[in-house]
């Protein structure tokens, strides 16, 4: 008679030997890819499970999908350290880890002073039978109508406190950075309306005042 199988136990943790360290659920980590050539997955571990003896350790991950790996594929808004978490799981042996990594929220990873080779950021849940993302819209910004890509410099106008892409406005990002004020074409147009409608007023009020004073 077949001897039964010892069931799975689960850890609260596993030291990765290759990398000397440990890992728990709820971690990000880069995994080893099935072609060398491409970069390392990006996953959350969601359980740990070994075998009776404490060997075979198996990780229950959900990956991330680079904007690449999607449906629609990598747009001009995305940015390079940017990660889906994807409904996609997986379970994988614990050894195909190679490092741990940190995925941040979008608010958090844009007030990094630096970012790490660890480091990524997620703002859209991604279906990778659908490819649809959660949420399916996000706010918009300059001219161009893009999202926010953190890995490019924007300007805000102090009018309408909108931001705008140096090129959308006709301007390189060395003049950009040199800027102590910027208004968009917009506030500085309005602000030109604005101008000659208070010089009107006045030469309307003067003209008043001087013709009261010809009466006279």
């Amino acid at each position: 008679m077949a001897k039964a199988k010892a069931p799975r136990r689960t850890l609260e943790s596993y030291t990765v030997k290759s990398i000397n360290k440990s890992v728990r659920v709820g971690d990000c980590v880069l995994m080893r890819p099935s072609d060398p050539a491409k970069p390392s997955y990006v996953a959350r571990i969601d359980r740990i499970e070994s075998d009776g003896r404490g060997t075979n350790v198996k990780v229950h991950v959900r990956w991330y999908y680079r904007p690449e790996e999607s449906i629609g594929g990598r747009r001009q808004f995305h940015g390079s350290k940017e990660v889906f978490l994807s409904d996609h799981y997986d379970i994988q042996s614990a050894d195909t880890i190679e490092g741990k990594c940190t995925v941040h929220t979008f608010k958090s990873y844009t007030k990094l002073d630096a970012v790490g080779n660890e480091d990524f950021f997620c703002r859209f849940e991604y279906n990778s039978s659908t490819g649809a993302f959660n949420p399916d819209r996000v706010a918009v910004y300059c001219k161009c109508e893009m999202p926010y890509n953190p890995d490019d410099l924007m300007v805000q106008c102090e009018g309408c406190t909108d931001w705008f892409h140096p090129t959308c406005i006709d301007m390189s990002v060395d003049e950009a950075k040199r800027l102590d004020h910027f208004f968009c074409e917009s506030c500085s147009a309005e602000g030109k309306k604005l101008q000659n409608i208070h010089s009107a007023s006045r030469l309307v009020a003067d003209t008043k005042v001087d013709t009261k004073r010809r009466r006279r």
